[in-house]
C-alpha cells in the first residue's frame, strides 16, 4: 500500500489547523459552515437568536406546525436539490399540489380577480388578445398592447428597465395590472427597479430576433423547463435547518445560539478576533479565527465590517420594502377546499393593504392532510411603506400600532378580499405574526454592481467573506449557491493560496 503523498498530509493538517467562525446561523451561514467543516476545518457558528434558521422558521398555529418565512425553494440551478440529497432528505421532498397564481383588484370596483395567463413571462403576455388576458387589460388595453407588434424592434440590451420596456411597448395596463402585482407582491420591488436581462435572460435578444415583446415572450416559453419550479419538505422547511445542524455537529462544528457578536478585529497575526455576548450581556468566549464568515443581514454586516472593507457596505443593497410581516391564519372554511383562487394571490398595487397571500394548504398536500377537511392555512403579507432604499421600520407597516386582535381582524379582512370569500371571525382558529427583512432580488437594477463591490472589498481581506440574501439576492436557491461559492473561494484561498480557477 502506497503512503499518502506528503503535500496531501500537509494540506489535511493545514485544514485542521484553520479555525473558522461564522457569524449568523441562517441558511447562508449554515451552508458556508458545512462547506468548511467537510474538509476538516474546526468551525464555530455564532447566532444572536435562540435558534438557528433565520428566515426559515416555524410555529404552532391552530394546533398545526406551519412555516412562517421561507416555505419552499426554486429548482433553478439545482443547488438546494443537491444539498437536500446530501443531507439525506430526498424522501421528504414534495412538489406543490397547486401552482396557480391569481391577481386581485381588477375591474371597475377592484373586486374582481383572474389567474395569471399561462402564456406569460414576468406577467408579460405573449398574446394580448387571449381570453386569459382580457380580464386584466380589457379591449382598449388589448389594442394598446397590440401596438407592440407595429413598433420597431429594440437593439439587444437597449432597454433593461422592465417598467419602461413593457410600458413603452404594451402600455400602462399591462404593467400596472399584470407585471407590477407579481413584482411587488413576490419581491417587494417595483418593475421600474427590475433589470430585464437578469429577471428574464434572453428576453431582450428574443425581442430583437422576433420583432416584438409578445413574440419574445412566446419564444422564451418554447424553452421553458418542464416540471415543478418549486419544491418543499414534508413537515416544513425547518427540517432542512435541523439536518444542517445535525450534520455540522457530526463533523465536530459548534453551533452557539444566544451569542450576539459585538465586534470583529483583524489582529497583528492576521487572525480574526471576535467579541460576543449572551442575552444577559456576559461575554461569550470565542477563539481567534483564521477565517471569518459574516452571514448576517446588511445592517449587522455593515456594523461589523465597515472598518475592514471601507465604503463598499454603504449601499443599502435594497430597493424592496425593508420589512415584511407575515400574518399566518388558520381558518375553518370548507369553501376553500376547492382552492378557488389557486395557491397565491397578489393585488394590483394600491388596491389592498396586504401585499399578497399564499394559500399554504392549497399548495402543499401534506399540510392539507395534516389540517384535515375544511381547515386551511393562509399566509397574509404586509410590507413596510416608503421610498425605495428607505429605512422603513415597524411603524411603516400597514398594521403598525394594532394589537394582536386588530392584526388578526385586518389579516382576515384582507384574506377575504383577496380570496373573494368572506371569512367570519368565528372561522379563525389561530393567528401568528412574524417579521422578516426583505432582501432585494438579484434581478434588481444595480444589485449586481453593489454586490460585486462588497465581494471585491471582502476578498481584499484575507480569510474574510460575507454571505446572505442581501448579497446573493432573495430566494433559497440563490442564497445556497452563493454561500457554497464563497466558501469554496475562501477555502481555496486560505488552504492553497489561490482563488478557484487560478
Amino acid at each position: 500500500m502506497s503512503e499518502t503523498p506528503e503535500p496531501l498530509d500537509e494540506l489535511v493538517t493545514h485544514a485542521h489547523d484553520t479555525r473558522v467562525v461564522v457569524v449568523g446561523a441562517g441558511i447562508a451561514g449554515l451552508v458556508a459552515a458545512l462547506e468548511c467543516a467537510k474538509v476538516g476545518m474546526p468551525v464555530t457558528i455564532l447566532e444572536a437568536a435562540g435558534h438557528a434558521g433565520g428566515t426559515i422558521a416555524e410555529a404552532e398555529v391552530g394546533r398545526l406546525r406551519v412555516d412562517l418565512g421561507a416555505s419552499s425553494w426554486s429548482t433553478a440551478h439545482g443547488a438546494v436539490d443537491a444539498l437536500v440529497d446530501e443531507l439525506g432528505l430526498s424522501s421528504r421532498v414534495v412538489e406543490p399540489a397547486d401552482t396557480t397564481t391569481w391577481i386581485a383588484g381588477l375591474g371597475r370596483s377592484g373586486s374582481a380577480a383572474a389567474p395569471v395567463p399561462a402564456d406569460s413571462v414576468l406577467g408579460i403576455p405573449a398574446n394580448p388578445w387571449s381570453e386569459e388576458v382580457r380580464p386584466f387589460i380589457g379591449l382598449n388595453g388589448a389594442w394598446r398592447a397590440y401596438l407592440d407588434r407595429l413598433r420597431p424592434p429594440l437593439t439587444i440590451g437597449k432597454e433593461r428597465n422592465l417598467d419602461r420596456l413593457v410600458r413603452t411597448r404594451m402600455g400602462d395596463a399591462v404593467v400596472d395590472r399584470m407585471v407590477a402585482p407579481l413584482s411587488v407582491g413576490r419581491f417587494g420591488v417595483t418593475p421600474s427597479r427590475v433589470d430585464v436581462a437578469a429577471a428574464a435572460p434572453g428576453l431582450s435578444s428574443a425581442l430583437t430576433r422576433t420583432g416584438s415583446l409578445g413574440g419574445a415572450v412566446a419564444d422564451l416559453l418554447v424553452d421553458r423547463p418542464s416540471g415543478p419550479r418549486l419544491k418543499s419538505l414534508e413537515g416544513g422547511m425547518l427540517r432542512l435547518v435541523d439536518a444542517l445542524v445535525e450534520k455540522l455537529t457530526t463533523l465536530g462544528a459548534e453551533v452557539v445560539t444566544g451569542a450576539r457578536v459585538t465586534a470583529v478585529e483583524h489582529d497583528a497575526g492576521a487572525r480574526w478576533a471576535v467579541s460576543a455576548s449572551d442575552p444577559a450581556g456576559e461575554p461569550v468566549a470565542v477563539e481567534p479565527a483564521d477565517v471569518l464568515f459574516v452571514a448576517t443581514g446588511h445592517a449587522d454586516a455593515r456594523r461589523l465590517l465597515s472598518a475592514h472593507v471601507g465604503a463598499a457596505l454603504d449601499d443599502p443593497m435594497t430597493d424592496a420594502a425593508p420589512l415584511r410581516e407575515i400574518v399566518t391564519l388558520v381558518v375553518d372554511a370548507p369553501a376553500l377546499d376547492a382552492a378557488p383562487r389557486g395557491a397565491e394571490v397578489y393585488p394590483v398595487p394600491g388596491t389592498r393593504r396586504a401585499s399578497g397571500l399564499v394559500h399554504q394548504t392549497a399548495r402543499w398536500a401534506w399540510l392539507s392532510q395534516a389540517a384535515g377537511p375544511g381547515r386551511h392555512v393562509l399566509s397574509v403579507a404586509f410590507d413596510a411603506a416608503g421610498a425605495p432604499g428607505a429605512d422603513g421600520g415597524p411603524d411603516a407597516l400597514p398594521n403598525a400600532g394594532l394589537a394582536d386582535a386588530g392584526v388578526a381582524e385586518l389579516a382576515r379582512d384582507e384574506a377575504s378580499a383577496l380570496l373573494g370569500l368572506p371569512l367570519d371571525e368565528a372561522a379563525v382558529r389561530g393567528v401568528h405574526r412574524a417579521r422578516f427583512a426583505l432582501a432585494r432580488p438579484a434581478s434588481a437594477i444595480g444589485h449586481s454592481d453593489a454586490a460585486e463591490a462588497v465581494r471585491s472589498a471582502t476578498a481584499g481581506a484575507r480569510g474574510l467573506a460575507a454571505v446572505g440574501s442581501w448579497l446573493a439576492g432573495s430566494g433559497l436557491a440563490q442564497v445556497v449557491a452563493d454561500a457554497q461559492a464563497e466558501a469554496e473561494r475562501v477555502r481555496r484561498t486560505v488552504l492553497w493560496g489561490s482563488a478557484p480557477g487560478s
